[in-house]
């Protein structure tokens, strides 16, 4: 049948089922409907809003909830209607495309309340429109039969468009659930003191992909593929994953390793190379380090793993500075190493124990080298900052009481003297 037939059909349906004398009172009786369930949903929603002040909630799915308490309660009334028309032998095909056009748009609007991409909420909305149009029309259950009845067969396994439909249906519903249920999980292991930063990371990740993989077995079982297939398929990954894609699995079992023995945690500061900064979050695959600059590197975890890494913060936080200075040979070295001491001690974010000090390092060749070691509890917010402040402090210091900072000096002596008359020679 083409476009036009179809049309023609759509247009007798409304001429003789749905536009006639003995549907009047299904209108009438809807308008009454839609009063009651207005002054209804009013008593409810202000008990909905006043529960929702006392719990201090007021997220996107519970301002939806509020939205949709009229259209459910049209909803429930219909279908009361709906079932006393058919107890009582009356028509009831108004009531029926109602329901069905509320129980869509019900749906629709809260499904599009949790799933924010623009690109998988539109045809989920097209598709329960599509499927409340052909239950309108009662062609929901031919249109079924005639999938299931376009059969093709891959090995031992026998398909149809209708069971392959359906379990795409199945598989992204418990995707999508089985992530919300694991968003909601590490949100409660991140809120818990019980366990570490480290275990809980774990846990969520573990959580999580048991659950995708669950939800992924379960959408296959409930299309009717037997699972005892995956065995050939698994061993076949194996072969895979040993070979293409050694580094990506080389990788996760780093992750976990770091996650397993508490090495490297969120929050730690670690240097890596000519790299150090905080470790921001510990992913599947690789390490998100931020540095002072704000630029975030993305180390992989084997390298973690395989390379040496400098942890400040693993048993403690407290890391020592190392700050040279050079004082002239003329100065009193004593009162340098005094000042020094002094100098860095004044910073806010210098520890008290263990002390300042200033050793004596070594005679260079243009002045006398000292080194001053200080300690700070706080590694996450850099040591340039407090290593500025300390040269500062002996720079004034210096300044104040004459102690001389060289600069670099060459004695240059000559050997033998050159006449620069020429030499002597007879007349």
């Amino acid at each position: 049948m083409d476009i036009a037939g179809w049309i023609d059909r759509l247009r007798d349906w409304v001429n003789s089922e749905f536009l006639v004398w003995t549907n009047l009172y299904q209108f009438l009786t809807l308008a009454f409907v839609v009063v009651i369930a207005w002054m209804v949903s009013g008593v409810l929603q202000k008990r909905y809003q006043n529960y929702l002040n006392s719990r201090d909630k007021g997220d996107a799915s519970n301002k939806v909830i509020n939205h949709i308490i009229f259209p459910a309660t049209v909803l429930v009334f219909v279908y009361i209607c709906l079932l006393v028309a058919q107890y009582l032998q009356l028509s009831y095909v108004v009531f029926h495309i109602v329901s069905s056009l509320l129980l869509a748009w019900i749906i629709i609007r809260f499904i599009s309340s949790l799933i924010t991409n623009i690109s998988i909420a539109k045809p989920i909305a097209f598709f329960i429109w599509l499927i409340a149009a052909l239950n309108i029309l009662g062609m929901l259950k031919p249109s079924v039969a005639y999938l299931d009845s376009l059969r093709f067969s891959v090995g031992n396994i026998n398909l149809s468009l209708w069971s392959i439909a359906e379990g795409l249906f199945y598989l992204v519903l418990s995707v999508w659930l089985a992530n919300l249920l694991a968003g909601f999980v590490e949100n409660k292991l991140n809120n818990t003191t019980v366990l570490t930063p480290s275990a809980r990371v774990l846990a969520g990740k573990f959580i999580r992909i048991l659950l995708i993989t669950a939800a992924f077995f379960l959408a296959i079982s409930a299309v009717g593929i037997d699972l005892t297939i995956f065995a050939v398929f698994g061993g076949a990954l194996g072969v895979g994953l040993g070979f293409g894609l050694q580094k990506v699995v080389s990788n996760f079992i780093s992750g976990i390793i770091l996650l397993l023995d508490k090495s490297i945690k969120p929050g730690d500061v670690i240097a890596i190379g000519d790299t150090y900064g905080w470790v921001k979050s510990l992913n599947a695959r690789y390490v998100s380090l931020e540095t002072r600059d704000g630029v975030e590197h993305l180390i992989p975890n084997e390298e973690l793993i395989i390379t040496r890494v400098e942890n400040w913060s693993f048993s403690n936080s407290r890391i020592r500075l190392r700050i040279p200075v050079g004082v002239h040979y003329n100065s009193d070295v004593r009162k340098a190493v005094k000042l020094c001491v002094e100098a860095a001690s004044q910073p806010e974010r210098i520890l008290d124990e263990p002390k300042v000090v200033c050793h004596l390092k070594g005679f260079g060749d243009s002045s006398v080298d000292l080194e001053i070691r200080a300690w700070i509890g706080d590694p996450q917010n850099g040591r340039s900052s407090v290593i500025n402040e300390i040269l500062l402090g002996v720079w004034d210091k210096f300044h104040e009481h004459g102690i001389e900072i060289p600069y670099p000096q060459r004695d240059i002596h000559f050997k033998n003297s050159l006449d620069i008359n020429g030499p002597s020679g007879s007349e």
